[in-house]
């Protein structure tokens, strides 16, 4: 007796022993064997010997990890991807693992791209050779038409970074399309917000290299306009809800300002406007290296933004100050529309505790925001890191009994969720998955929070009546939660004639495996 439980006579099966096969080579190191199943540690360190580590020490010092070594959001290149495809005449090339690619295509197509990805396929012959680089460049080559493109993106995904593809030996213009490398690795960016940074400030040197060489072409708002707006501009940092750069515009005009470019940018001559800006505005705090390009174009950074009446008064003085607005025109603006911010505040209150948690980059501007309506937010999570430019928001929000946590990871965000038991979380989907299952009424961050005009007086009672339809749907959360009660949850939901078969041996066995794992990989680490 074996103590196996057989179902049928499968075992009593002859089995035809064909003839024996030579063991294959191990994959060179840095080839298909370091594919994404590999640890972060191992291919960081195959990437910084493949001669990566300027990069890398780049990316360490722009995105900084702590306090823990990466949140759980999706694969960072998302974010780049989603940049290069939202451009017109801009070409996308991505060099990565074939599932890699295929999963990145998908989610931008799902998330409303209408734009061919290019791919240039490898295996471990073509990727340890070099073979790769060079298929790269013949494709580049081809796709390089002056009459389609302005410029071609390529990024290394995680295999090609660890491998050392070297992008920085493409040329940098072919026929007059400009050719853009850039590596974007799981292991070396955090997050896909900050991925947007990457491409971005990419873009912004290769912009400004081109402005200090010499003239440059205006870009076709600026042609349709008849040139150069009369009044000094005012660039944005990060992606906002159409309606708020209009806004934004029309807080500015009272200190003579206009609205410039946001960055990230629709066409490439945009780049050129947006570092001729007076000031850049850090709408989103994270695009540190964006920032870098504009403070060496001699252009001052400003953080946060105009949201709720705190906000709008701050930000209207920080912004004309650096652009050297005279005190009595900053007055001027804020008396024209904090009033208005007031009264928008009064007419669409927010009552409720709240708890918030993302990765767009926003969550500290949308929770200023509930809290002037009227909120209490116990607790604000990012996946993105503590910067300069959201200092102002932090201590704010610190100041109104808010525990603000950068580089939240999810088992923060539940911790948090789960103590309070807010009557509505504002989340990720794990997040809004585990508060209905407890009953609470929860709102997906990133579709129905961040997708709104947050700026000024439009902003100002934006939220209120999706939060506060939300808020008043708890009792029927409750009663959803009491009808499913019983079924179980997790690998125990469903339906079942008899009890669940857990097995907490082979849960023992599995764990004791982990743990041996981690402890080999520490062990590797001490070397």
């Amino acid at each position: 007796m074996t103590g196996e439980v057989r179902y049928d006579r499968a075992h009593e099966a002859e089995v035809l022993a064909g003839p024996g096969r030579e063991e294959a080579p191990a994959p060179p190191r840095g080839g298909d064997g370091l594919g994404c199943h590999a640890g972060a540690a191992e291919m960081e360190a195959a990437a910084r010997a493949a001669g990566k580590s300027e990069i890398l020490d780049r990316y360490a010092a722009d995105y900084p990890q702590g306090p823990h070594d990466k949140p759980q959001s999706m694969c960072p290149a998302f974010g780049s991807l989603r940049v290069g495809l939202r451009m017109r005449r801009v070409a996308t090339v991505l060099s990565g693992s074939a599932c890699c690619v295929y999963g990145l295509t998908f989610v931008s197509h799902f998330y409303g791209a209408r734009r061919s990805v290019g791919y240039v396929p490898f295996n471990s012959e073509t990727l340890v050779t070099g073979k790769l680089f060079e298929d790269i460049r013949d494709a580049v080559h081809e796709l390089a038409d002056p009459d389609r493109y302005d410029a071609v993106v390529v990024t290394n995904l995680c295999v090609p970074t660890a491998s050392g593809v070297p992008l920085k030996l493409l040329p940098s213009e072919i026929n007059g399309v400009r050719i853009v490398g850039i590596d974007v690795p799981g292991f070396g960016v955090p997050t896909h917000a900050e991925a947007k940074d990457v491409l971005a400030g990419a873009m912004l040197a290769y912009a400004r290299a081109e402005a200090e060489a010499g003239p440059v072409a205006a870009p076709d708002h600026v042609k349709a306009a008849g040139g150069r707006a009369d009044r000094p501009t005012v660039s944005f940092l990060g992606e906002m809800f159409p309606a708020d750069p209009v806004m934004l515009g029309a807080m500015l005009a009272p200190m003579g300002l206009a609205a410039g470019p946001v960055v990230p940018c629709r066409e490439w001559r945009e780049l050129y406007a947006a570092l001729d800006a007076r000031v850049c505005a850090a709408i989103h705090p994270f695009y540190t290296a964006s920032m870098r390009e504009f403070e060496a174009a001699g252009r001052p950074v400003v953080g946060s933004a105009p949201v709720g009446r705190d906000g709008t008064a701050a930000w209207l003085a920080a912004v004309g100050q650096a652009a050297g607005v005279a005190p009595e025109r900053i007055a001027a603006a804020q008396n024209a529309f904090l009033p208005a911010v007031d009264a928008a505040l009064k007419a669409a209150p927010v009552k409720g505790t709240i708890t918030l948690s993302g990765y767009e980059g926003s969550e500290l501007l949308v929770a200023r925001l509930l809290i002037e309506s009227g909120a209490e937010v116990p607790y604000v999570g990012t996946a993105c890191p503590r910067t300069r430019a959201g200092e102002a928001d932090r201590e704010w929000l610190e100041a109104h009994g808010a525990k603000v946590q950068f580089r939240a990871s999810l088992e923060q965000d539940l911790a948090a969720m789960e103590a309070v038991r807010p009557d509505l979380a504002i989340g990720t989907t794990p997040v809004v998955q585990r508060a209905k299952e407890l009953g609470l009424p929860a709102l997906y961050f990133t579709n129905l929070i961040s997708a709104r005009p947050l700026m000024g007086p439009a902003g100002a009672g934006s939220l209120a009546e999706v939060v506060n339809a939300a808020i008043g749907n708890r009792g029927r959360m409750e009663r959803m939660r009491d009808f499913f009660e019983g079924v179980g949850e997790g690998d125990t939901a469903g339906v079942w004639e008899g009890e669940p078969n857990l097995r907490p041996d082979f849960r023992a066995i599995h764990l004791r495996k982990l743990e041996k794992q981690e402890r080999a990989r520490k062990a590797e680490e001490m070397i």
